[in-house]
């Protein structure tokens, strides 16, 4: 076992909101614990890069507590719209807290569970996690990362050698635990519950919590965290479609406060620039669909601001939430100039690029991820025709942001199609293949570093 000195910085403050936040649970016993994943590149950032995979199965695997942080894990208590619809009988069901750590940046950093077992949040589930599931969470939030949106991290998979039964993929079918890096777990759902139960002092000691430790600002303005939310929030979403992801499902227990995505569950991204593809088959009304999500995260920062309306005023919370179109449209063009590989050059030329991009993308539904890499890596070929001759002009005047030399652009665009991720998935079950699922990582990775 080796911890960094430097940076190993254990932390236990959110044992400071006390008893009604969360309840003490204990993680399931795993026949096995078998590492298939372990991110080393993250786990630098907190200083666990160093132990060794007899320590790693110990804390990852079996959570034995981190030296200073926790001494027990916590499921977090939270309420939530699912769908629109309103439920006060969820909260962590099949992962919990499992330690608090600060990064090299002095950033708070959740380590949270998924698939560790039942809690009293768990309903008629069984607390387990798919080790489907667990390999798709790690390529969407590798695939997230390298493209520039706030995400959490998954930072260990674990095979734990159990055998589990679900009615939406074959079954029987193998178990997995997972462990994500999350700049908190704090969800709209979590203050949803403090308005449901009209507990104003709980809601009061949160808002002074995410202030401190999530924004590191000295305040317990619930204005000053919307406002704070609604930024992060528009952020994070333009992101989304300029990576052309669809995250699935937006419920507002999905909305991590700090702006970074999280939780993938039926998350896709999107062939081509297409407003109603959508993820989850579930979803049949189109309500999480691809060009939907702007206005699904503003719906539940709505919700945000509805339940702070227990310790203040309704106007300056509904300005606040106003403000959320002002940030959005900005956040999408930086986000477009950055998958573009350009740098602002005026508010107009920005804007004329962006709109004509968009427009194109959408009149000839062309691959989101061939379109972009070849916009980055070179000025655009003529066979894209004369769709593009608008596109292929204002690019031609927008300055680079990055060299092109990288051996990525020699080669051809790295992707997620589902059609990938069926063929790694079917790899590893039908074979225990893991070399295309860390194949695909390297490649992801590639693409990450030629991008910055």
């Amino acid at each position: 076992m080796a911890f960094d000195p430097q940076a190993y910085r254990p932390e236990s403050t959110i044992l400071s909101l006390g008893d009604p936040f969360y309840d003490v649970v204990e993680a399931a016993r795993f026949p096995q614990t078998t590492i298939k994943y372990r991110n080393d590149r993250a786990a630098a950032e907190v200083g666990l890069d160093g132990l060794d995979d007899e320590s790693w199965a110990a804390h990852f695997g079996r959570f034995e507590p981190l030296p200073g942080s926790l001494p027990q894990p916590l499921a977090l208590r939270y309420h939530g719209h699912q769908f629109r619809s309103y439920s006060p009988d969820i909260g962590d069901g099949r992962g919990f807290t499992f330690a608090q750590l600060r990064d090299r940046a002095g950033r708070l950093m959740d380590l949270g569970t998924k698939g560790s077992g039942t809690t009293p949040w768990s309903r008629f589930g069984d607390g387990r996690l798919t080790l489907k599931g667990a390999v798709r969470e790690v390529l969407a939030s590798e695939m997230l990362e390298a493209l520039n949106v706030p995400t959490s991290r998954s930072l260990s998979l674990i095979e734990t050698g159990e055998t589990l039964f679900r009615e939406d993929e074959p079954s029987p079918t193998r178990a997995a635990v997972l462990v994500r890096l999350s700049h908190g777990h704090i969800r709209i759902g979590t203050f949803q519950r403090l308005a449901f139960e009209r507990d104003a002092q709980a809601m009061r000691r949160l808002v002074r919590y995410v202030m401190r430790e999530l924004y590191g600002e000295d305040s317990d303005d619930p204005v000053a965290l919307l406002t704070q939310v609604v930024e992060r929030s528009a952020r994070m979403t333009a992101a989304y479609l300029a990576a052309g992801f669809v995250h699935g499902v937006l419920n507002s227990d999905n909305i991590n406060v700090t702006g970074e995505s999280f939780d993938y569950g039926p998350w896709r991204f999107a062939p081509s620039w297409d407003a109603g593809f959508t993820a989850a088959y579930f979803d049949a009304d189109g309500l999480y669909a691809f060009g939907r999500q702007p206005e699904a995260v503003h719906w539940n920062v709505k919700q945000l601001a509805a339940s702070l309306r227990l310790i203040t005023r309704a106007d300056p919370l509904i300005h606040a939430i106003d403000g959320f179109a002002a940030a959005y449209q900005p956040a999408f063009t930086q986000a477009m100039l950055w998958r573009l590989g350009r740098r602002s050059a005026s508010p107009d030329a920005d804007c004329a690029l962006v709109q004509a991009t968009e427009a194109a993308l959408l009149a000839t539904q062309t691959s989101i991820d061939q379109f972009f890499f070849d916009a980055f890596a070179q000025p655009l070929p003529d066979s894209y025709g004369a769709a593009w001759d608008r596109v292929r002009t204002l690019l031609a005047a927008a300055p680079p942001r990055a060299d092109r030399s990288h051996d990525y652009w020699a080669g051809t665009p790295c992707a997620m199609p589902i059609d990938d991720v069926e063929a790694i998935w079917a790899a590893i079950r039908d074979a225990d293949d893991w070399a295309p699922f860390h194949a695909k990582i390297a490649a992801i990775r590639a693409m990450g570093a030629a991008l910055r």
